[in-house]
């Protein structure tokens, strides 16, 4: 699914008034109905629940757009009569324009009528939370993608009443995104909205998916309008800076579907064709991050997995390893890293690897260890992923080393780690990380996976695709070594793309997680539970084919 920036989105709307027909007026219409759709929804979802009481429904209306779309959601709930509708106009309706303008008139007529419908100055407070059993519904139509300052004044005090009245159990829908965020950002300011569920039309922006600012929008739902979807794809190529041009996507969950079932073995599969692993993990004291990585390699169907540690560490790892585990003892240093001369080890091996993973556990901190991972990844037959210390062996990034179509090289920072990697300072990555995974990964050629609350893919070409699923609970140790072992699991596979299987690694990493704090709780989860949690998520994501694969072979 694309993201597209707010100007992305202001090229999406002219073009397809321009070229369908389809009138701005319309496409505010069309808006209103599907926020009012999503309400719907949500009371439906809360009587089946149980819940009982009257809905008493408050629509705050800014002055543009985003206000427009709130008065036709106002008329529609009104419509439908889901509620006790009440709509607030933050300033006055003449300062109102366009379509905006038109639809408030209709409101305001509609007003006449039924005095449950009030307009007020925004000085009023907001009703309160009634002890009767009714309960409140507060629709945010006050800013939409347009904002590029601090919210002040008025709107400010507006946006304090809707947090207090939520924290009091108040439900917040915000349309578009919540007011007080920039939509090309996931950055955030003070004051902004705390939304339950936020309704993106037409597609989701960059504050909708990227934390922390996707945090305040909760549960998300893109609603189309109207607009073909070739047009869309049409501003997000052709877009309006050098920049936009590059793709920016959110990972859906039919992408892993349809990987699962182009990836699917053969019925003359045997474990040499379907991915052999040497992982490069491990050393005295850290022997935990090997054996996760292997055993999460052997989860996603990996046939053969080689750890290649420290030789001192080796009884330790084999006691933790799963039992379907091969290992290999290699020279090391003093100080427990691993030397230059396990590269002959290694190369004995010859081409019996498919790939080579590199970095769980292992100790940088010697300068022959550094010169070790840097001659494997420079010497690399195919694919290898690099995390954890095998990275910070490597930085900063030596501006000659690259990947190749044929020889991808997958990194797996987390934003420590990319400041070491780019000298650049942890709060401008966090501040600008779609930019900086972007950058890194066509000025060195890398697929680059920046892990974090949505954790971001970035490919050669430019292309960018965040990934939804996951949760606060992975902020654990060994989460990121589940990740490498996955990876490498999958890139072993011989995947058709390396950067197809990379996202749908990532997403079912983050749906593993998803699946354990579902089980155990976000406070109690480790990277066991998430390691153990893989099977289902690959059965959620679409790999129940395999198992009507095999019933129609039997």
């Amino acid at each position: 699914m694309l993201i597209l920036t707010s100007r992305q989105m202001s090229y999406v709307d002219r073009i397809t008034v321009e070229r369908t027909g389809i009138s701005y007026q319309m496409l505010m219409e069309t808006a209103g109905v599907r926020v009012v759709e999503a309400v719907g929804e949500y009371i439906a979802e809360q009587r089946s629940a149980g819940v009982k009481g009257n809905w008493r429904i408050v629509v705050v209306c800014g002055q543009g757009n985003n206000g427009g779309d709130g008065v036709v959601a106002a008329r529609h709930l009104w419509l439908r009569q889901l509620g006790r509708i009440e709509v607030f106009l933050i300033g006055k309706i003449e300062m109102m324009k366009g379509e905006a303008r038109v639809n408030a008139e209709i409101v305001r007529s509609i007003a006449a009528i039924d005095s449950s419908i009030a307009w007020a100055e925004v000085d009023q407070e907001l009703p309160e939370i009634r002890s009767d059993g009714e309960r409140l519904i507060i629709i945010d139509a006050m800013f939409g993608t347009g904002l590029r300052r601090r919210v002040e004044g008025t709107a400010a005090q507006m946006i304090a009443r809707i947090i207090d009245l939520r924290g009091r159990g108040a439900l917040v829908v915000s349309i578009d995104l919540p007011s007080g965020l920039d939509a090309d950002s996931g950055g955030v300011s003070e004051p902004h909205v705390r939304a339950d569920l936020t309704v993106a039309l037409t597609a989701p922006k960059i504050a909708n998916v990227v934390q922390p600012a996707a945090a305040a929008g909760g549960r998300l739902v893109v609603a189309h309008i109207g607009t073909p979807s070739g047009l869309i794809a049409e501003a997000s190529e052709e877009g309006i800076s050098s920049q936009e041009q590059e793709r920016l996507e959110l990972a859906e969950e039919r992408w892993v579907a349809e990987w699962l079932e182009a990836s699917r073995r053969t019925v003359t599969a045997h474990k040499g064709m379907v991915g052999k692993v040497l992982l490069l993990a491990g050393s005295p004291g850290r022997t935990g991050a090997a054996a996760l990585a292997a055993g999460a390699a052997l989860r996603v169907g990996a046939g053969l997995v080689t750890v290649g540690t420290s030789a001192s560490a080796l009884p330790l790892l084999v006691s933790q390893c799963d039992s379907e585990v091969m290992t290999q003892p290699l020279p090391e240093t003093p100080g427990g890293g691993l030397t230059l001369a396990g590269l002959s080890v290694i190369e004995d091996g010859g081409g019996s690897w498919d790939l080579v993973g590199i970095g769980p556990g292992l100790r940088s901190e010697d300068s022959e260890t550094r010169g070790f991972v840097r001659a494997v990844v420079e010497g690399r037959a195919g694919p290898v992923v690099i995390d954890a210390d095998g990275l910070n062996a490597l930085a900063p990034w030596p501006h000659d080393l690259s990947g190749e179509f044929d020889r991808p090289i997958i990194i797996t920072p987390h934003p420590g780690e990319m400041s070491r990697l780019t000298e650049r300072s942890i709060e401008q990555i966090q501040a600008d990380p779609i930019g900086v995974a972007r950058t890194m990964a066509k000025r060195h050629q890398l697929i680059v996976v920046l892990k974090g609350a949505r954790t971001i893919i970035a490919e050669p070409s430019g292309r960018v695709v965040i990934n939804p699923t996951g949760n606060e609970g992975m902020a654990t140790a060994g989460s990121g070594d589940v990740l490498t072992g996955m990876l490498t699991g999958l890139l072993a596979q011989r995947p058709r793309s390396a950067i197809e299987a990379v996202i749908a690694g990532v997403w079912l990493h983050g749906l593993a997680g998803d699946l354990a704090a579902s089980k155990l709780g976000l406070r109690f989860m480790r990277a066991t539970d998430i390691r153990e949690q893989i099977g289902e998520a690959i059965i959620a994501s679409g790999g129940t084919a395999e198992i009507r694969g095999m019933r129609r072979s039997l």
